[in-house]
């Protein structure tokens, strides 16, 4: 092994542990900004707010420095592996360490998880059991269309949520209950009743997502009454297609069945 060669793995030794810890000074910013919006959600209405705009940036950062950090990894085994010595003439060639390689995956196989990654997919394990709003519909249907389903399993490793619709509708096939796969962008928790702190407080005039009283689907709807003074008061909601006389009617919804209109609804 000469000297060169010895230079340029401990050049790219460096710079995989610069990439880490520039991922964790990310980390650190991010946390606090998600810190700072779990307190006061209401900043983000205040003009001049780039809470959200600087968070954006903050994950795309992070993805960046992920995948360079992959990519540095990998350039490091390709060095090693050509270092390697061969074995006896008329052997096929063995490196070090390869029956332990057979039986474990190497560290360039198994996928890179962010720590922020980690705790969102943390967050959808735990919500075995609860309730949550589903988006049941394909991503390119003509309209989007939610339930209210509860969580049976997440499968962390695809990413993916197993649901049971418990109250189908009439005009559902089958007369049972139904159950989905769906991915974790067609999911949203619902807030906790005993947990009313974290929950957004959505003020009058912002469009929403919320159950339709009587029903376990969600639909558009508008916030519109100023008297709600708690986080754990109900909401006024005028819901959207849901007019009666010429008007649409004002109808109460529960805190905990109402969530944040997803970017890009249709209805």
């Amino acid at each position: 092994m000469s000297t060169p060669d010895i230079a340029g793995i401990l050049d790219k030794s460096k710079e995989l542990d610069q990439l880490r810890k520039d991922q964790e000074e990310v980390l650190i910013e991010i946390n606090k900004i998600h810190k700072k919006l779990q307190a006061t959600p209401e900043v983000v209405e205040k003009p001049g707010d780039s809470s959200l705009s600087k968070l954006k940036n903050l994950y795309a950062h992070a993805k960046e420095l992920s995948e360079n950090e992959v990519n540095v990894s990998n350039s490091l085994l390709v060095q090693l592996d050509a270092l390697l010595p061969s074995g006896p003439q008329g052997q096929p060639r063995r490196r070090i360490g390869e029956p332990k390689r057979k039986r474990m995956k190497s560290d360039s196989e198994i996928p890179r998880i962010s720590p922020a990654l980690r705790n969102q997919l943390e967050a959808c394990a735990s919500l075995k059991g609860e309730q949550v709003a589903a988006r049941v519909t394909q991503e390119d249907a003509d309209k989007d269309e939610w339930f209210v389903v509860k969580v049976i399993h997440f499968d962390k490793d695809a990413r993916e949520f197993e649901v049971l619709d418990e109250e189908p509708g009439d005009d559902e096939e089958g007369s049972g209950q139904r159950k989905y796969k769906l991915p974790m962008s067609a999911i949203i928790p619902f807030p906790k009743r005993n947990e009313p702190s974290p929950t957004l407080d959505f003020p009058t005039g912002r469009h929403v997502l919320a159950v339709y009283p009587g029903t376990t689907a969600l639909y558009k709807a508008t916030v519109v009454n100023v008297h709600r003074k708690r986080k754990t008061d109900d909401y006024l909601l005028e819901f959207d297609d849901d007019e009666e006389d010429g008007s649409l009617p004002q109808r109460t919804v529960p805190f905990h069945k109402v969530v944040a209109l997803p970017e890009g609804h249709r209805q």
